[in-house]
């Protein structure tokens, strides 16, 4: 299967960088960015979830009226919602896609953030029901009679959907890095998320999550899905001016809460992903070919914070890196979200896909080599000038 991409959707022009602090969703902006998504040539678009933010539901749907084949995938906390009811919410924008739901689970790695819905289960707790939730879902999605069920966390009696999957089920995502993570998500994950960390660590936790899949009796294995937020310029020096420019703001952030997350802040991050993060910057700021870990010291490790930097070649060659381990299915995003969604899909991911094309046609890794039309000027290019809030 070849590599995809993932993006994030964004409801208005508030990011990191321009601290507009903005919540409303800016329907224009909205529209604009999806179809950005789309002829930008992204394959999927992360629709992420906080107790504080929009429903992921609503925005998933509102994405697939406006594009013609990105696929929306709806972040999910199982304490959010009964399973029976996001079964058949989740088959419903199924079928108003076109097949292009996708859902991502997320059991929760912050107590104080589960517990502002009433969530007070233990980490080991969330993963267990979410094992059975993950169930639950695709028993809906392919009964065709009623059934019970009694489990730890559900139970009910005499339940049938006939809200059925375009394609009979729906890609399940889940994604984390501790032991439970992969342990579920190894058994139970048609896909497995990470955030980038070096190479080493990477193939060790893919290698843990293919370990659980051998265990559950799986013949075969989650895709593995990986995220990194490039900064890209037409020169190497240019990109590393741009990103410790862009890591300045981030540094001034002091903590504020940006679309739901809080960047910044001293105390340590309860959920593992952030502690691998933040080990991985104390290790060393620049890791392997491009691997920067400076913005996820800055921003705390909140969410997927680790940076891919250097010239549009350099960033399509280290994602090929990553590529190569296994991953095969990529998430980028930036950090002047309209600006940089556009230059990637000009200048990242054709570059990759062409390396990719190379290889099946010859069965040789080639070099990534520029495309015909080069960058914009640097000021035109993603947060190198006016994003940037003073």
């Amino acid at each position: 299967m070849p590599v995809e991409f993932i993006s994030a959707i964004n409801i208005n022009q508030s990011n990191e960088l321009n601290r507009l602090g903005q919540t409303d969703i800016d329907l224009p902006f909205f529209k604009r960015y999806a179809r950005a998504l789309d002829e930008g040539g992204f394959d999927y678009t992360l629709v992420a979830y906080s107790s504080s933010f929009h429903d992921p539901f609503t925005l998933a749907s509102a994405i697939t009226q406006h594009t013609e084949r990105v696929r929306p995938i709806v972040a999910l906390r199982p304490n959010t919602m009964y399973p029976t009811v996001a079964a058949k919410q989740l088959a419903t924008l199924d079928q108003l896609s076109g097949g292009r739901a996708v859902v991502h689970f997320i059991a929760g790695g912050d107590d104080r953030e589960q517990a502002r819905e009433g969530d007070r289960l233990s980490k080991t707790e969330r993963y267990a029901r979410q094992s059975e939730y993950i169930d639950i879902l695709r028993k809906v999605w392919t009964s065709t009679a009623p059934f019970d069920h009694a489990g730890t966390y559900y139970s009910f009696e005499d339940f049938v959907s006939l809200v059925r999957p375009v394609n009979g089920t729906i890609p399940v995502s889940v994604g984390g890095s501790s032991a439970e993570a992969y342990q579920v998500g190894g058994a139970k994950g048609d896909i497995f998320g990470l955030w980038g960390e070096p190479l080493a660590e990477t193939k060790q936790q893919i290698d843990a999550v293919y370990e659980q899949a051998r265990l559950a009796g799986r013949s075969d294995t989650p895709r593995i899905w990986v995220t990194f937020r490039p900064i890209i310029a037409p020169t190497e020096q240019l990109a590393w001016e741009k990103a410790h420019r862009i890591l300045g703001v981030l540094q001034g952030n002091g903590g504020i809460v940006h679309k739901g997350f809080r960047v910044g802040g001293n105390a340590t991050p309860a959920n593992v992903g952030s502690q691998r993060l933040l080990a991985a910057a104390a290790r060393g700021e620049v890791h392997d070919r491009a691997l920067w870990t400076a913005t996820a010291k800055a921003t705390n490790a909140a969410g997927a914070s680790t940076a891919l930097v250097g010239t549009p070649e350099t960033v399509a060659a280290a994602i090929l890196d990553y590529v190569d381990l296994g991953a095969e299915l990529i998430s980028i995003r930036g950090y002047d979200n309209f600006n940089d969604v556009v230059d990637y899909g000009r200048y990242v991911l054709p570059l990759v896909r062409q390396e990719l094309a190379h290889r099946e046609a010859t069965g040789r890794r080639g070099e990534v080599v520029p495309l015909d039309a080069g960058l914009p000027q640097p000021e035109l290019v993603g947060a190198a000038g006016a994003q940037v809030a003073s």
